[in-house]
């Protein structure tokens, strides 16, 4: 008797067995050897043997030569995502409740909102260079009427801040896009009720879309810390990888990765440390940020 194997209960194991292969080739596999070089002190220099060191790297990182960067970047990256993660949050959240309204022009505005994620990492970077170029720019024709002058990206003291807002304003459309969602999901019924009740704007605001778009806040503030926490192409755009100011984990990885650091040595093994310590920082960070916020949702 022949038997249909799609009938049978081998398809489904052929069917996770081949994505099982895909993510294994392309995810698993990486990632352990990642980890396995962390552990050698791996060169970029041809013809240097490769020695097993143990947790030399990473004891490194936190205790060596290069402490004083590998502690700037790790503090710069936690303010990165911290500032970004809160703000783009709340700005986006009140930008989704504007165009939540009814009006002729709700698609055309939120095409407008999101239209700086369409134009993608390497354009944003590109047109804000631009536009905080210190010679020339229009940002610098603004702040010269009031008979100042700034490097903005190039001021140790701006550089970071002004990063962050470019972060913001370039991801402010996606997470508005998913709150707007979230709050077209909300029934009118229940607002109508409040309203009858006495609540004003802030309550409802409080006690019925928050509530209410509970998931959705829940999967934008993860998607905002993970990938606040790994960012790497704008800052590289705006100020490149040699400026201390804006040097996060992703940064120092890719100098020291690249053979930027001007030093040697231990190179290739030491960037496989510090891409480990920040896989670990974005997998601690996000599992308790997705516990709170679990625990959040079934409060409210």
């Amino acid at each position: 008797m022949r038997h249909n194997i799609f009938g049978s209960s081998l398809a489904p194991r052929i069917g996770f067995a081949v994505p099982f292969a895909f993510i294994a080739f392309f995810s698993l596999i990486p990632a352990v050897a990642t980890v396995v070089l962390s552990l050698t002190d791996l060169s970029s220099e041809p013809g240097i043997p490769v020695n097993w060191v143990g947790l030399s790297n990473y004891v490194q990182f936190f205790t060596g030569g290069n402490r004083n960067d590998s502690m700037a970047a790790l503090r710069n990256t936690l303010i990165f995502a911290l500032v970004v993660s809160v703000v783009l949050n709340v700005v986006a959240l009140a930008v989704a409740i504007l165009l939540n309204r009814r009006s002729r022009f709700a698609v055309f505005t939120r095409s407008v909102v999101f239209l700086p994620t369409v134009l993608g990492v390497t354009v944003v970077g590109l047109l804000w260079s631009l536009f905080f170029n210190p010679i020339g720019g229009p940002a610098q024709a603004v702040v010269e009427l009031f008979g100042v002058r700034s490097s903005f990206f190039g001021d140790p003291k701006l550089a970071l801040a002004l990063c962050i807002f470019v972060q913001i304003w370039m991801s402010v459309g996606y997470s508005a896009l998913i709150y707007t969602a979230g709050l077209q999901a909300v029934p009118g019924e229940l607002y109508e009720a409040a309203s009858i009740d006495g609540a004003n704007s802030w309550h409802r605001l409080r006690f019925v879309t928050i509530p209410m778009i509970a998931p959705s806040m829940t999967a934008n503030i993860l998607i905002a810390i993970i990938g606040s926490l790994q960012s790497f192409q704008l800052i590289y755009v705006l100020t490149g990888v040699l400026n201390p100011a804006t040097s996060v984990l992703s940064l120092l990885l890719f100098k020291i990765g690249f053979g930027l650091s001007g030093g040697t040595g231990q190179t290739q093994g030491f960037a496989s440390a510090i891409s480990i310590i920040q896989f670990a920082l974005v997998a601690v960070i996000a599992l308790i940020a997705y516990s709170y916020l679990r625990r959040r949702e079934n409060q409210l």
